[in-house]
């Protein structure tokens, strides 16, 4: 993490979005499997703008996108 006054660079700016990615990818297969319409849209919410930008970054979704929405 970086101090104040430090910038992200790139390559932990998009780290830092794939795991996150992962982790949201991971709680809404759970909550569609839970049957949690609320949480997963939530969720949803929150993996598209995580996709979005990964995308505009250059990483390519193909192999790590579960939800493919």
């Amino acid at each position: 993490m970086p101090k104040v006054g430090e910038e992200m660079n790139n390559a932990e700016i998009i780290k830092n979005a794939m795991d996150d990615f992962k982790k949201i990818q991971t709680y809404m297969l759970i909550a569609k499997e839970e049957n949690a319409t609320k949480t997963y849209n939530t969720l949803k919410d929150e993996y598209l703008s995580l996709k979005a930008l990964l995308t505009v970054l250059g990483v390519n979704l193909t192999d790590i996108d579960k939800i493919k929405e």
